[in-house]
C-alpha cells in the first residue's frame, strides 16, 4: 500500500473514482509478490504495479467495470494458449490471480482513514479481505497490539483472521486462506526499512537520496553542527545532531535497521558500530581503505565488541562495483543493503573482516 499511497491521496482530494488491484495468489514465480498493489483512475492514471507489464493492461480495462459496477473481482491470469496467442497472460510461464475492488465501497471507506494513519506512523499492520465467498469485500484491519477495526461477516470469523493476521504479521507475509468457505486474504504492511546513516558527510547526500526511492526512512546522525543542516539533507526523514552511539541505543535497533558509518572519524563510526553490532539490525557496514581496516578491528575489540559481532561488520561497505564518486558509492552500499535485504549477500559477495585479515 506504501508504493500508492500517494498517489490514492492526490486523486483522493481531487474526488477522482479508485480502483485498487492486488496479487492475492498465484503459482510459479513471478516478478512481483503477493500483496503488490496497482491503483487507478477512470481517467488513465496508474500508480503501481502487479507483473512489470505482462497484464497491466487487462487488469486496467477490468477496474473500469469494478468501479462502475462496485462489485468486486477476482481474476485468474495464465499462460496464453498456443493457439490464442491474443489471450492475456503471463509469459514467464506462472498463473496469478489479482483481486480488484473499488475504493469507494463501504468497508473501504471506513478503514482508509484509520489505514492511513498506520501508514504515516511507520506502524505495522494487516488488512484482512474477504476475495471469494460470502462477504465479498468485507474488511478487517489487524493493528499489531490485537486492536483491530471493521468485520468480516461474524465475531468468531474476526477473531480466527484476526489470529492468523497477527501470525502472518510475526513473519511479515502477506497470504490466503480458507475460513468457512470464504477465500481471504491478509495483506501484511510493514514499517519501512530504517537506513540509519552516520555521519553527514558528501556521499550520505546521494545515499539519502537513492535509499528514498527504495522506500527506506532515512535517519542521519552527526553531532557537528556544520555538517548536519537541512541544506544538505533536504530529503532526510530525521537529521539527528547528537552523539552517534546515543542516537543509535534511543532508535533502538531491529532486524529492520541497516547502518552505514561514513564518518571516516573513528570517534563517531566505532562507537556507533559498537552500539550497532550488538543490536539485531539487518547489515551494518564502515566506509574506509582496506589498509585500515586491521586497527579498525582492533579498536572495537578494545571497546569489548566480540569476534561474533565483528563477523557482521562489511568493509569497505557495499558491493564490488568499481566505484569512484559519491553516486557510484551509494549506488554500491544500497546494492550490498538489498541483497541483505533478501538474504543474497553470498559469502564471496561479503568483505567480513575477520575472515579476511586472520
Amino acid at each position: 500500500m506504501r508504493e500508492v499511497i500517494a498517489e490514492i491521496e492526490t486523486w483522493r482530494k481531487a474526488g477522482k473514482q479508485i480502483a485498487l488491484a492486488m496479487n492475492v495468489r498465484k503459482d510459479g514465480t513471478s516478478l512481483r509478490p503477493l500483496g503488490a498493489k496497482m491503483a487507478m483512475t477512470s481517467n488513465m492514471e496508474i500508480a503501481g504495479s502487479l507483473t512489470g507489464g505482462c497484464i497491466e493492461g487487462a487488469v486496467y480495462e477490468e477496474a473500469q467495470v469494478v468501479m462502475r459496477e462496485g462489485t468486486p473481482r477476482l481474476i485468474r491470469y495464465g499462460v496464453p494458449d498456443d493457439e490464442r496467442p491474443w489471450e492475456i497472460g503471463l509469459s514467464c510461464g506462472s498463473s496469478l490471480e489479482v483481486f480488484i475492488e473499488s475504493l469507494d465501497s463501504p468497508a473501504w471507506r471506513a478503514l482508509y482513514p484509520p489505514l492511513k494513519a498506520c501508514l504515516d506512523e511507520n506502524q505495522l499492520a494487516a488488512v484482512v479481505t474477504v476475495i471469494a465467498g460470502e462477504g465479498l469485500g468485507n474488511k478487517l484491519l489487524v493493528r499489531s497490539d490485537g486492536r483491530r477495526l471493521g468485520s468480516l461477516g461474524s465475531a468468531a470469523l474476526d477473531a480466527d483472521a484476526a489470529a492468523w493476521a497477527q501470525e502472518q504479521m510475526r513473519v511479515q507475509e502477506s497470504g490466503w486462506r480458507e475460513f468457512e468457505a470464504r477465500q481471504v486474504f491478509v495483506d501484511v504492511l510493514p514499517p519501512p526499512a530504517r537506513l540509519i546513516i552516520i555521519g553527514a558527510v558528501h556521499i550520505a547526500i546521494p545515499l539519502v537520496t537513492l535509499a528514498k526511492t527504495l522506500g527506506f526512512r532515512t535517519i542521519v546522525v552527526d553531532p557537528r553542527t556544520a555538517f548536519a543542516t537541512r541544506e544538505r539533507f533536504p530529503h532526510a526523514d530525521e537529521l539527528l545532531v547528537e552523539w552517534t552511539s546515543d542516537a543509535l541505543k534511543r532508535l533502538r535497533l531491529d532486524e529492520n535497521t541497516y547502518v552505514a558509518a561514513l564518518s571516516h572519524d573513528e570517534k563517531l563510526d566505532n562507537p556507533a558500530l559498537q552500539v550497532a553490532l550488538s543490536s539485531p539490525a539487518r547489515y551494518v557496514g564502515v566506509l574506509g581503505a582496506r589498509k585500515n581496516i586491521s586497527k579498525r578491528l582492533d579498536a572495537l575489540r578494545e571497546m569489548g565488541v566480540t569476534e561474533e559481532q565483528l563477523s557482521r561488520l562489511q568493509a569497505p561497505i557495499g558491493l564490488r562495483l568499481g566505484a569512484v564518486d559519491a553516486e557510484e558509492i551509494a549506488l554500491s552500499i544500497l546494492a550490498a543493503m538489498v541483497a541483505a535485504k533478501h538474504g543474497a549477500l553470498e559469502a564471496n559477495e561479503r568483505r567480513h573482516l575477520l575472515q579476511a585479515h586472520q
